[in-house]
């Protein structure tokens, strides 16, 4: 009686299917990171620069330095997160639960205009620093959740394919969405056309706009006005996510089974060739689509119906590249090392802990490389045209570098040593492993119920 006791779970466990609903509950939960992420991504640069009045150097340095907070939070978070015992509503989901409500409060506070001016530089740097930890508190457990849906890998990728999608339509409702919330603060009435001037162009600037560096001021307001829809955003999809999406134990492990020590399974994964290779190559492709805030900003430099769509074609395809293929490919890079490591547990909050890490670290030397580009070429924030040196080095930016970087990357991809083939041994590998754990745990319980 024993024995089929422990059965019934394992049987139910395996003949689990994800349900479609469960799918969109899991996507719609990753989407407001998305929506926030995507607004910070392409107007926190402007925000700096145009309504908070802080220099090229400084805003450069609020966003590397916020970014490299992240990346650094992400093996701290995966140390912790390993280290989490399982509750009744799993071991990740009290994770994410935990930390969105200080998510949210960071985020708000991070478009907010202090009255005063000289410590505005620390204060945007606080709260981006602790936006940027907090959401990676949210992203990995979040992203780690992919391997606790369901043992079916078909289940697993097709929940990969919803969050992929609902994440790609949430960068870019969140850069739509913020756009049109502030489009009105970044109109410039105060250009004017003045032909008997003898110069390269025929716009001037005069001092008859409002400063917008006032807290009071229009642009402060639709802003702050964005920060508090994305913010209800936010919470709604973490409702949906908890209400939707049950979080389920890992199926191939052991009672027995050891948790791999942090610093030992961030040691093995280092060492894992199919995941050295995948980190390395989107690496390099992640690096090339940062480069997507110069966009924005050659957007409003150069207004051209051509440009705009040339922009966005970019956009849409360095999207795709870098959110969708490497996270779909990363549940099969964890079997494979289950496979190879059998013995153990934990080490798949390890394995996306390291990946967002390289990715944010990466998104922080993209961000500031084109901050600095702009502070060195004689970038002026609130004036109507910006000089040649400015647009010339927007244009590189957006072509040779994101082009170089992303052939780098996908040359390493031919060395990816997983295959559909191997894919499909590992599946039906794993499957025996699960089988034959699960026979020896009912032998064990089988053999005390005898000897009692």
């Amino acid at each position: 009686m024993a024995g089929a006791a422990r059965d019934t779970p394992a049987g139910e466990q395996e003949g689990h299917r994800l349900s479609m609903c469960s799918k969109i509950c899991y996507a719609i939960g990753g989407a407001p990171n998305q929506v926030a992420g995507s607004a910070a991504s392409f107007f926190l640069q402007i925000y700096l620069l145009d309504i908070a009045h802080i220099t090229p150097f400084h805003a450069s340095l609020v966003l590397f330095i916020g970014k490299a907070s992240g990346a650094v939070t992400d093996p701290v978070a995966g140390f912790f997160i390993s280290k989490s015992r399982w509750t009744k509503i799993g071991r990740l989901m009290p994770w994410v639960l935990a930390c969105t409500p200080f998510t949210i409060i960071s985020y708000f506070l991070m478009w907010y205009l202090p009255p005063f001016v000289s410590g505005r530089v620390a204060w945007y740097l606080t709260f981006h620093c602790l936006f940027q930890a907090l959401t990676t508190l949210f992203q990995v457990p979040y992203s780690a959740l992919t391997m606790f849906l369901s043992t079916d890998q078909k289940d697993r990728d097709s929940a990969t394919a919803y969050r992929m999608t609902m994440e790609v339509l949430g960068t870019l409702i969140g850069a739509s969405l913020q756009g049109q919330i502030v489009a009105s603060a970044h109109v410039s009435p105060h250009c004017t056309v003045n032909p008997s001037v003898n110069t390269t162009d025929s716009w001037h600037d005069t001092h008859s706009i409002p400063d917008p560096s006032d807290p009071l001021s229009h642009q402060a307001k639709v802003y702050m006005i964005a920060a508090g829809v994305i913010a209800g955003v936010y919470l709604l999809g973490i409702v949906v996510l908890f209400l939707g999406v049950k979080e389920r134990d890992d199926p191939y492990a052991l009672n027995s089974d050891r948790a791999i020590p942090f610093c030992k399974g961030l040691a093995l994964t280092m060492k894992h060739g199919p995941y050295v290779k995948l980190t390395a190559s989107f690496l390099l492709i992640s690096t090339a689509v940062q480069w997507m805030i110069p966009f924005a900003v050659m957007l409003v430099t150069i207004p051209n119906l051509i440009l705009a769509y040339f922009v966005a074609f970019v956009s849409g395809l360095s999207i795709a590249a870098s959110l969708l293929l490497p996270w779909s490919m990363l549940p099969d890079v964890v079997d494979n090392f289950r496979l190879q490591n059998p013995h153990g547990k934990g080490h798949e909050t390890i394995f996306y802990s390291s990946y967002v890490f390289f990715t944010k670290m990466s998104a922080g030397i993209g961000l500031g490389i084109s901050a600095a580009g702009l502070e060195f070429t004689g970038y002026k924030p609130g004036i109507c045209r910006q000089s040649d040196d400015v647009i010339l080095t927007l244009k590189l930016l957006i072509g040779a570098v994101p082009a170089i970087l992303i052939l780098l990357g996908l040359f390493i991809l031919l060395f990816y040593p997983i295959t559909e083939e191997s894919r499909k041994k590992t599946k039906l590998a794993l499957e025996e492993l699960r089988r034959s754990h699960q026979s020896t745990e009912n032998l064990d319980s089988h053999e005390k119920d005898t000897s009692v």
